[in-house]
């Protein structure tokens, strides 16, 4: 399939409910304080770490929270954002309007700039896992976006997002498994996903000293977290009978490892090979994890329609240049060409509204809402999105930026502070 034919595909639009009001959410806030009534989740985005930590276990917060060697890569994704400040306009007249969020991306014309980033093994943080967050962007009517890792099957999740926008990430098996690659595309199209995102740094889990320190690999265990899509899927099933002569339910600490080995094959595929997804995909291809305007460069050339700045979030290599600090020379150089999404260590709507600046058309949220799952499920999850959301209109507005346009919100409202 052709980049050109790519591009045609949309979905329609078919919620039901109208789209949430971030300022709605704080005005209602205030209504319920005058009643004596105190929200149930804190609005301070920099607590909600801490207080998810509390209530998780050691395995669990060492996978959520640890990060790649000495933490070096995760520090500096935070850091670049206070290197950029917004240079607020003053007497800018929106005629009585806030700011508009809307954004279009992949051929979805989408209220908010943000995503729900593909995290998985959700159930070691909520015991409704992906069903809980694929709910909640639903009702935020906010994408979601599926991990191949997850807790969760892909037509469970599908069925949680309702008639939500929903994307699809795989970690990439080897060509060897190209069988099992194109079947679990298929189900994903035939669920409703309607883009797919090729996460291309994890062919091998990084250096985790936390993770290591607990003994712990969630895809490993013989609980099912992570594993659900291969434990469901009919190709891989096959193949696992076929060799061990077992079902998958019969010896699930073998099953557990060798899906683990089929999405983590060790070794990275090459550019050519992007050619079996284009032929197995009918749909938007984004490729998630360049952090390099070469790469960006050879993405256009490969026709495909996103790519995703991110280093996931400063887990994989330690000592990595920070996403941020890199988006405006990739968006520069392929924004025109391509949708540009951004990822690794956002905590806030100020974060959101400097990487748009900076060239993303829309942010990818990780951490963030799993710690809000963590804090409250489904609804601490809904909780985060809202959150974000308004404080990113309300910062434009206060800023005097009426919209996300490039004639408004661009690189020229942003000045480095060590240039001051």
């Amino acid at each position: 399939m052709s980049p050109d034919q790519h591009n045609t595909v949309i979905r329609p639009n078919l919620k039901a409910h109208p789209d949430p009001d971030p300022i709605a959410y704080e005005d209602d806030v205030y209504q319920k304080g005058l009643h004596y009534e105190r929200p149930p989740f804190t609005f301070k985005p920099l607590e909600w770490e801490q207080l998810a930590s509390q209530r998780m276990s050691a395995d669990t917060r060492g996978y959520v929270i640890g990060n790649a060697g000495t933490g070096e890569t995760e520090r500096k994704n935070r850091a670049a954002f206070e290197k950029w400040s917004i240079v607020p306009r003053r007497l800018v007249n929106t005629e009585g309007k806030f700011p508009k969020l809307t954004t279009k991306v992949l051929n979805h014309e989408c209220p908010f700039p943000i995503a729900v980033a593909p995290v998985g093994v959700q159930r070691i943080i909520n015991p409704d896992g992906e069903v809980a967050s694929a709910a909640a962007a639903m009702e935020e009517n906010v994408p979601y976006i599926m991990s191949t890792a997850s807790s969760t099957s892909i037509e469970d999740v599908a069925k949680a997002n309702g008639d939500g926008i929903r994307w699809y990430q795989v970690y990439w098996p080897s060509n060897e498994h190209d069988d099992i690659t194109a079947s679990l595309l298929k189900r994903a199209k035939a669920a409703g996903f309607t883009a797919l995102f090729v996460t291309l740094d994890t062919f091998v889990l990084g250096w985790r000293p936390s993770d290591m320190d607990n003994g712990y690999n969630p895809f490993l265990r013989s609980d099912q977290i992570g594993v659900a899509p291969g434990f469901t899927d009919p190709v891989f099933r096959s193949r696992f009978k076929s060799k061990h002569n077992q079902e998958v339910e019969d010896n699930v600490h073998a099953a557990a490892a060798e899906w683990t080995r089929t999405i983590f094959p060790g070794f990275s595929h090459s550019w050519e090979d992007i050619k079996f997804l284009q032929e197995h995909w009918d749909g938007p291809i984004v490729l998630k994890g360049v952090q390099n305007v070469a790469d960006a460069q050879r993405a256009v050339e490969a026709g495909v329609q996103g790519i995703v700045v991110s280093n996931h979030a400063g887990r994989q290599v330690d000592g990595g240049i920070s996403s941020l600090g890199v988006l405006p020379r990739i968006a520069e150089a392929v924004g025109d060409k391509l949708d540009v999404f951004f990822d690794s260590g956002i905590r806030s709507g100020v974060d959101i509204a400097k990487a748009l600046a900076l060239g993303a058309k829309m942010c990818l949220i990780g951490r963030q809402y799993i710690y809000g799952m963590a804090l409250g499920g489904q609804g601490g999850v809904q909780h985060v999105l809202k959150s974000l959301c308004g404080d990113l209109e309300l910062t434009l507005h206060l800023s005097g930026i009426p919209s996300l346009s490039r004639e408004h919100l661009n690189k020229d409202v942003l000045v480095r502070e060590d240039e001051l």
